[in-house]
């Protein structure tokens, strides 16, 4: 169909919207696609959600060893087995998301005096090769991805889903300018795209997310928004389970 003819039919379809048979059909019409629209994006989201759930329940109990254990190892460095954290989700809201302790209890007073020292040169996220912080027991599971096991806990109370952009904190927030914040369109996630290192779109691909700056996050985030999909959450799980085993989660 060329212009013209494209052209031709909306005018054909104004010309027949000034009739009163015309309008019903139209307002008909309009209503219907809302409908359909509405039914398709409601079960997309129902769908994600039973799959959030029922991941969630089998990792709890199928690695409900390895939750004992880590919280057995943490408890013997000192200090509380948790972490829990403001964090920014769906629409901006505020929810506390739960980890596993890495760092030394007073972490966030220390950040402040370690700011200048931030390898992003961004300066909105954080990241020390050597942060001070971090507990010896806190080096192992931050690098196996373990300390982020108990926001299956976080998915399950519909605070998160499996998949989606990561969820910043408070400072983050306040630096981020108005593009950035079409990641609270969606539920933050446990995994995503630039957390497996997917940056050209390839089924089999995993690279490096420390090398992905800020700005690149927040592309891929908004390429996940704009493309979710059932297969695309699913293939994301399975490909965060080897990107952490060959470090490139780390």
């Amino acid at each position: 169909m060329n212009e013209s003819e494209i052209r031709d039919r909306m005018a054909a379809r104004l010309l027949t919207a000034q009739t009163p048979w015309g309008r019903a059909r139209l307002n008909f019409y309009v209503k219907w696609k809302r409908v359909a629209w509405n039914f398709t994006t409601g079960f997309a989201h129902f769908l994600k959600r039973v799959f959030d759930i029922f991941i969630s329940l089998i990792a709890m109990v199928m690695l409900s060893p390895v939750f004992i254990f880590i919280g057995v190892a943490v408890k013997l460095d000192g200090g509380p087995i948790f972490f829990r954290q403001t964090r920014y989700g769906l629409n901006g809201r505020e929810f506390g998301m739960l980890k596993y302790r890495s760092m030394c209890v007073d972490a966030e007073a220390k950040l402040k005096d370690l700011l200048a020292k931030n390898e992003k040169k961004e300066g909105i996220t954080f990241k020390m090769k050597d942060d001070p912080r971090i507990t010896k027991i806190g080096k192992i599971i931050r690098k196996t991805s373990l300390d982020e096991l108990p926001q299956f806990w976080n998915v399950l109370k519909g605070e998160m889903s499996i998949v989606g952009p990561r969820p910043p904190i408070r400072r983050e927030v306040e630096l981020y300018e108005q593009r950035h914040r079409r990641r609270f369109n969606v539920k933050p996630g446990i995994t995503c795209l630039w957390q497996v290192g997917e940056r050209e779109g390839g089924l089999f691909e995993i690279g490096d997310r420390n090398s992905i700056d800020f700005e690149e996050q927040v592309d891929l985030d908004v390429r996940y928004i704009e493309s979710q999909s059932f297969w695309k959450d699913l293939w994301l799980l399975v490909k965060t389970v080897p990107a952490i085993l060959f470090g490139k989660g780390a």
